[in-house]
């Protein structure tokens, strides 16, 4: 099998398992189990955080004592077997010691692949993100799965089996760790890079344009957890009325839109148009999203809305990856990116999970249920704000120089 074979493999599976229960976790947490926003937004807070912690700890593991295909199959198998286990469990106190240990063995992987991606790519700028689309798909498949497994079982009314979306990850875990042995050899480097090299980055902030597009991008980070938390709860409520079965067939919309924005109109807007102006069109996707989800109908609006997650994240968080790198000065470039990492998928993550929580609560009641309109409108006006403040205060013109940095 060739190298691009198996990286290619690596990445369908690796977002696979994600793609199984992160879209539609939150429906079966409430539907199912009763858990409240503040609870779901808890465990949906535990991934982030452990994406926070994992460079102090797995990172260096990898980087001086194991190989790292070695080490993501030591971490895939004991997360399959917690994931098939997890999916046993219905008590909140429970789950979330349980799904904190998973997450902890899952978010070092992240890095791990795209490491042995990088380092056994001839090309990467040619090659990986022909590689990296794969994992897209493997998210898209999963999705189709979990709607095929309970048409299959269960006739598309209910859930294949309890937990069924936590054990199909499971099961996708299980195989990943079983290849990943035969993954090109990626040995430890020895020496490798400090957990706290993204305090490298700090300096950059100093430039008062930086700092401006710092914050915008987190509150921005923040807002994109609603759409992870609340939309299968939201599409599968009486106001939508999607099955549960049904749902994450529904929602690979997003990711669909993801591949098509990623392989074909970012390429060709970048140049065209600008990173500045293609970050702004992405930000306008968010408030017109969260527009049309407030709105709260008809039902087909809603569902093709799902597709401006193509533009919401390629357009504004891929180009955001690109910007930083082309803006830092080559000594702390790879800092750079450790520190727009830990900012977007650490911190506004996590605040975003707790944060979408706790709205969710906020507007629910006993009499009348989850009033998402209100719910909606929280993300509405602060992704408003945040493309308001981008168009005033931001000009990707003016980049920080070395001294400045």
């Amino acid at each position: 099998m060739s190298v691009k074979l198996r990286l290619s493999v690596m990445m369908f599976l690796q977002y696979a398992i994600w793609g199984s229960w992160a879209p539609v976790l939150s429906a079966y947490l409430q539907n199912d189990l009763g858990y409240s926003g503040i609870q779901v937004g808890l465990i949906y807070s535990l991934l982030p955080l452990a994406t926070i912690i994992s460079p102090f700890i797995a990172g260096q593991i990898a980087d001086r004592y194991f190989a790292s295909e070695k080490l993501i199959g030591i971490f895939q198998l004991l997360g399959g077997v917690l994931l098939i286990f997890i999916a046993s469990i219905t008590d909140y106190s429970t789950m979330i010691w349980w799904m904190f240990l998973y997450s902890l063995l899952y978010a070092p992987t992240l890095a791990l692949t795209n490491s042995i991606a990088m380092i056994n790519m001839e090309d990467t700028e040619k090659d990986f993100g022909v590689i990296r689309v794969w994992g897209t798909i493997g998210w898209i498949v999963a999705g189709l799965s979990l709607v095929y497994w309970r048409d299959l079982v269960a006739g598309g009314q209910v859930s294949a089996v309890q937990g069924d979306t936590l054990a199909l990850a499971g099961i996708f875990s299980l195989v990943m760790g079983v290849l990943s042995f035969g993954l090109p050899k990626t040995p430890p480097r020895k020496e490798g890079a400090s957990p706290w090299a993204f305090l490298e980055a700090l300096k950059m902030l100093k430039s008062k344009n930086m700092a401006v597009f710092f914050i915008i991008a987190f509150i921005v980070a923040t807002e994109l957890q609603f759409y992870y938390v609340l939309t299968s709860p939201f599409l599968t409520s009486a106001q939508i009325g999607i099955s549960n079965a049904k749902v994450s067939g529904v929602m690979i919309i997003a990711q669909l839109a993801e591949i098509v924005v990623m392989a074909f109109l970012l390429p060709r807007f970048l140049p065209k148009y600008g990173i500045r102006n293609v970050m702004l069109m992405g930000l306008v996707a968010w408030p017109l999203r969260y527009a049309i989800f407030a709105i709260g109908g008809p039902a087909w609006l809603v569902v093709a809305s799902l597709a401006l997650h193509g533009f919401c994240y390629v357009f504004f968080f891929t180009a955001a990856f690109i910007y930083i790198d082309e803006v830092a000065p080559k000594d702390i470039r790879h800092s750079a990116q450790s520190l727009i990492t830990l900012v977007l998928l650490g911190f506004g993550n996590l605040l975003g999970a707790l944060f979408s929580g706790w709205i969710k609560d906020t507007f629910t009641t006993s009499e009348m249920g989850t009033n998402w309109t209100a719910v909606f409108l929280v993300p509405l006006f602060l992704t408003i704000a945040a493309a308001l403040a981008f168009v005033v205060f931001f000009k990707a013109e003016d980049k920080p120089t070395a001294q400045e940095a």
